[in-house]
């Protein structure tokens, strides 16, 4: 929960699950956006835009299996502003313990001649009869202008007291595309407190987008100006540039009390897990300088910063990494470590497993101690988010070998185990040994795929360190993220390359066909 209470709550609207999972290549399945509902409740985010119903039925599934399972913060649907999108979203999320419908509707001049090609009067009733509509079946109803930050201001404060008047509870102001300044943002949103009429009966809410590199900025500059609710994403995430990032605005709310006289209700120590999970699933890397979560935010290469930190962390260090649950504390572990060692390291990071699930990581564990002499925090993180899947794969890799040389062709031999536990096994050949292997695997399923993109790191330093790939892929119409980790930089290829598979094929629906 929130450190001591400093003057009003900001509330913090998630939408991860909605915008963010509009990053291209960010897809999740059914499970995963189950699984990250489920970690932001456990962040104690205070509302969670679940998705866009109408998008799909997929996407109105999933929206109902958060409200129905996940307890605790406010459930959202958005819809634009016309009956059926409201429809949808409200029969997605009223079996939450609290439902919420988020309206929008195109605000700026750019977007009601260009886009909407509708009469602004035509559109401000819109407005107002999807706000009557919805509050037919709930009273919590927030409503977007979109574009605002571009649009005629005279304009929104008619519109605004409108929609108010009709039943919104929650008047949002998107900066869209992230045009806003802050000092000009903060005047805006101090002048709809003061010219619409209906604004003190409501919570005022601000969506900031980042390309300007200012959503974080413009999002506390409103909260200074009479802004109580935050639309934000973990990491950032989003369209184009991304949004606000959920953890740089309450990590920076609590170190800044002295500044801001406000407070959140967030479990800190929940932010680091939240972002490695988002990170994980989405396939999206977190940048090694991103300011709270990023793997360089504790570290420090200047010998005269060293040496200030060993004497007293506060001269370099304005954040304790404990606060977010992140690396401090952490000791090392080799093959000789037991149950407890490893249980009481997952616990360091923020990891609540079962019996099953420990002894499942354990297992795992053991393989890699037996490759490494030590096993790092990170090593042990990585396996806990390759291995503890959220879906059964439709492929397995069972064998794998491969040929490499200066003067030999590059071929693999890949040997693949289907969720029926039948067993194929192919040939091929490739530019390298990587290229041969998903050749092969090409060759096993009868698809193929494109690879548009190949990343590899190392999750710790040193010879033996754990690799991570990541790869993007695409298939007809699709484009998805897949991600591995071994001591092997092949099999870690390779075991990505499946991750993406396994995704692609539950969402063109090949896997319901071939069970």
């Amino acid at each position: 929960m929130s450190s001591t209470v400093n003057g009003e709550k900001v509330y913090l609207f998630d939408s991860t699950l909605r915008d963010g999972e509009q990053t291209p290549g960010a897809r999740l399945s059914y499970e995963e956006k189950l699984e990250v509902a489920r970690q932001l409740a456990r962040l104690g985010v205070d509302i969670i835009e679940a998705g866009f119903p109408v998008s799909s039925p997929g996407e109105k599934r999933a929206v109902q299996n958060i409200a129905r399972e996940v307890k605790g913060p406010v459930i959202c649907g958005l819809a634009r502003a016309v009956k059926g999108d409201i429809d949808a979203a409200w029969e997605a999320v009223r079996e939450a313990e609290r439902p919420r419908l988020h309206v929008f509707l195109g605000a700026s001049d750019i977007h009601m001649q260009h886009k909407l090609k509708k009469d602004p009067q035509l559109l401000l009733e819109q407005g107002v009869e999807a706000v009557k509509y919805a509050s037919r079946f709930t009273s919590d109803i927030e409503y977007s202008p979109e574009d605002a930050t571009r649009a005629r201001e005279e304009y929104l404060y008619e519109l605004l007291e409108a929609v108010i008047k009709a039943g919104a509870t929650t008047i949002n102001i998107p900066d869209t595309v992230g045009y806003a300044v802050p000092e000009e943002f903060g005047a805006m949103i101090k002048r709809l407190k003061e010219n619409v009429p209906g604004m003190d009966k409501v919570i005022l809410s601000v969506h900031c987008h980042d390309d300007l590199g200012l959503a974080v900025a413009n999002s506390l500059e409103a909260v200074k100006n009479g802004a109580r609710q935050i639309e934000c994403n973990i990491n950032g995430i989003g369209e184009r540039a991304g949004n606000a990032a959920l953890e740089e605005i309450a990590v920076a709310l609590r170190i800044r009390q002295n500044y801001f006289s406000y407070y959140t209700d967030i479990n800190f120590g929940e932010i680091y897990r939240t972002s490695r999970l988002v990170s994980k699933l989405t396939s999206i890397s977190v940048p090694v300088n991103k300011a709270i979560v990023g793997l360089n935010a504790f570290s420090h290469s200047s010998g005269i910063h060293q040496d200030g930190i060993l004497k007293n962390k506060e001269t370099y260090e304005i954040i304790d990494a404990e606060l977010i649950g992140g690396k401090a504390a952490q000791m090392c572990l080799t093959a000789r470590s037991g149950r407890a060692a490893v249980m009481n390291q997952l616990n360091k990071l923020n990891f609540s497993l079962t019996d099953e699930q420990l002894e499942k990581i354990y297992g795992y564990f053991v393989e890699l101690a037996d490759k490494k002499k030590e096993v790092y925090p990170e090593d042990l993180e990585a396996l806990v988010l390759d291995h503890l899947s959220f879906t059964e794969p439709r492929y397995k890799l069972d064998y794998l070998q491969t040929i490499s040389g200066s003067t030999s062709v590059p071929a693999a031999i890949i040997r693949l185990k289907k969720d029926d536990d039948s067993i194929s096994e192919e040939v091929a050949v490739g530019a390298g040994p990587i290229d041969a292997a998903y050749n092969a695997i090409n060759k096993i399923t009868g698809l193929s795929i494109g690879l548009d993109n190949y990343r590899l790191n190392a999750v710790t330093q040193g010879r033996d360190a754990l690799g991570e790939v990541k790869v993007e892929m695409s298939y007809q119409d699709r484009t998805i993220t897949g991600r591995g980790t071994s001591t092997d930089i092949i099999e870690a290829s390779v075991k990505a390359y499946l991750d993406g598979l396994n995704k692609l094929l539950k969402l063109n629906g090949y896997w319901e066909k071939s069970n």
